[in-house]
């Protein structure tokens, strides 16, 4: 089987800008490979259209899985989540709920994270929040996931005897 290709993608308008050094697209990275993924990145894009392009092309190119982090929380240009779900056939909410759920007890505002994951073709695509405790922890919970849902999208079968 091909390697799994991921993109890892910081979504910040100051650190597109070069105003400061993205910080967490180097630790997608870093998580990514530690899960034996092929990873590029990180591409570092400001919030906004740019997101949805970015996107759009990683699933063009056939990435099997893209990380974001940025641009999901409140403020009015936190648009991460509104981009996303202009690429995405279809949304999986189990993701971003044990992202923000294993965050909750760590970080109450975790809550407020409006992260986003789905599918676009055959490419994962997940919402991590901006902070590099949030972006951990989003790599915890998807240590876990990713190679059983990467494997699903290439047309694996579910393990024999796992009842879910």
């Amino acid at each position: 089987m091909s390697p799994v290709r991921a993109l890892a993608v910081t979504v910040s308008g100051r650190a597109s800008a070069g105003v400061y050094t993205d910080t967490g697209g180097p630790l997608l990275v870093e998580g990514l490979r530690g899960m034996g993924f092929e990873v590029e990145g990180p591409s570092v894009v400001p919030d906004g259209e740019a997101v949805e392009q970015v996107l759009r092309a990683a699933v063009a190119s056939g990435y099997d899985v893209v990380l974001t982090t940025g641009g999901t929380g409140l403020t009015p240009t936190d648009l991460t989540p509104e981009m996303t779900g202009r690429v995405l056939d279809y949304e999986i909410p189990g993701i971003p709920e044990a992202i923000r759920a294993y965050g909750r007890p760590k970080v109450a505002t975790a809550a407020l994270s409006r992260g986003l994951a789905g599918v676009a073709k055959r490419t994962l695509i997940v919402n991590l929040p901006g902070s590099r405790g949030g972006v951990k922890d989003g790599l915890a919970v998807l240590a876990d996931l990713l190679p059983h849902a990467v494997d699903q999208l290439r047309g694996g079968d579910h393990p024999r005897g796992d009842a879910h």
